[in-house]
């Protein structure tokens, strides 16, 4: 399985960057991962509604520039589809089972992810109707990639 991590914005903290750089470690022994960082917009404070679109959709080209036809979208909303860690991982298993072995998740910057690129996702996933930083959100989602493969292989998860 190839999988394609598609964030805005770079991390600029040394605990952020050693926790991603610890679970794509892991993640490499079950699947290719990759992690496009994609340019953060940036915008004067306070941004009308237009400007923040204008950012999103700036984004959200640069973006879509790093997806070939035929992955597998899965991006990143609160208004996604909500998932446990178990249907996430028969999820993964049932794109891999059924030739879809590229993947690619989208994480929006500091005002989500524009509408083309929503349209373009297979799947729209919510991790919690909270709001979480979008650097956070990187460590996140590769524990719950990492998790998913050792639920699929039936190994235990060491806390």
């Amino acid at each position: 399985m190839q999988i394609q991590l598609l964030a805005v914005g770079k991390l600029k903290e040394k605990y952020l960057r050693t926790g991603v750089n610890d679970y794509l470690q892991r993640i490499s022994s079950y699947a290719k991962i990759q992690i496009s960082e994609i340019a953060e917009e940036k915008g004067q404070e306070p941004l009308s509604e237009a400007e923040i679109a204008q950012i999103k959709n700036e984004e959200g080209k640069r973006m879509l520039r790093h997806l070939s036809p035929d992955v597998y979208v899965i991006a990143l909303v609160i208004q996604g589809k909500h998932l446990s860690s178990e249907a996430l991982a028969e999820h993964l298993d049932q794109l891999a089972t059924y030739g879809k072995s590229r993947i690619a998740f989208a994480i929006g910057g500091s005002y989500g992810l524009s509408d083309s690129v929503i349209q373009r996702a297979d799947l729209t996933l919510s991790f919690s109707k909270m709001t979480f930083p979008h650097q956070l959100m990187r460590i996140i989602l590769l524990e719950q990639i990492y998790r998913s493969f050792k639920i699929n292989r039936g190994e235990s998860y060491h806390k």
